[in-house]
């Protein structure tokens, strides 16, 4: 067994091995916000079909909501094919600090640093919701990648636009007020600007969550959040809904 399947819940209070992660604000690409050059390729080429004709070196694996996939310091033996659900990606500072990295969705890879040579995990993997995940160990992952090139060229479309996506989340951060993260990344939860109806945000998403993925403080975080609600560009009904309307925040000047 695995282990990622034995844990359950955060990470905090687990030894941390190696280094932080150097990776700005939320990371996206082919997260709850697939860019749209993935989707197109998606149309193409069927990942699910193809993944589940690997055979050896591949497993299906269920995980409730709040349970550890893997953790910060495990060993990089596998990469991560999330089929149904949603994943949060953390990683915790030597001071025991926490912070929210990214938010992968449905058709997502993770954990594919082991690929790149990476021996132990950068961050820690907690399902958000009840998730369905393909552990396709490296062996397998790297011999699917040079037999099937219509699987190479989605998964490195795939790793080219969350590059994209680095590069766009940098910027955000270091020249766009909070407000405009804010109206960003609410904008991304929601699929805006993607292909596909627009989705409510993950339910009961905190605002501390928020706040980190942001790099701010949770009280200007609902500072925010309520004018937002004041001005309709957002309600509540049950899960956290945005409109189209909120664009007005990030494209105003």
């Amino acid at each position: 067994m695995s282990p990622a399947s034995k844990r359950n819940g955060s990470p905090r209070g687990r030894k941390i091995v190696g280094q932080t992660s150097n990776e700005p604000i939320l990371q996206t690409a082919g997260n709850a916000i697939g860019p749209s050059l993935v989707a197109k390729k998606k149309r193409d080429f069927d990942p699910h079909a193809f993944l589940a004709t690997l055979g050896e070196g591949r497993k299906s694996l269920l995980f409730q909501k709040k349970q550890g996939i893997f953790a910060q310091g495990d060993t990089a033996d596998a990469v991560f094919y999330l089929q149904t659900g949603k994943v949060k990606l953390t990683v915790v500072s030597k001071t025991g600090k926490e912070a929210t990295v990214g938010i992968v969705g449905e058709g997502a890879f993770f954990g594919e640093g082991s690929l790149a040579g990476q021996v132990l995990r950068m961050d820690s993997a907690t399902a958000m919701t009840d998730c369905t995940v393909l552990r396709i160990e490296k062996k397998a992952m790297m011999e699917a990648l040079h037999r099937e090139h219509e699987f190479s060229d989605l998964f490195v479309a795939y790793l080219l636009a969350r590059n994209i996506r680095y590069e766009e989340d940098l910027v955000d951060q270091l020249f766009n007020s909070s407000e405009k993260r804010l109206a960003r990344i609410l904008l991304l939860l929601a699929h805006f600007g993607k292909e596909g109806k627009p989705e409510p945000v993950v339910p009961k998403i905190s605002q501390e969550m928020l706040a980190e993925m942001i790099g701010t403080t949770r009280s200007r975080v609902s500072f925010f959040m309520n004018r937002f609600r004041e001005l309709g560009f957002i309600h509540y009904n049950g899960g956290l809904q945005v409109h189209s309307s909120l664009l007005h925040v990030v494209l105003h000047d």
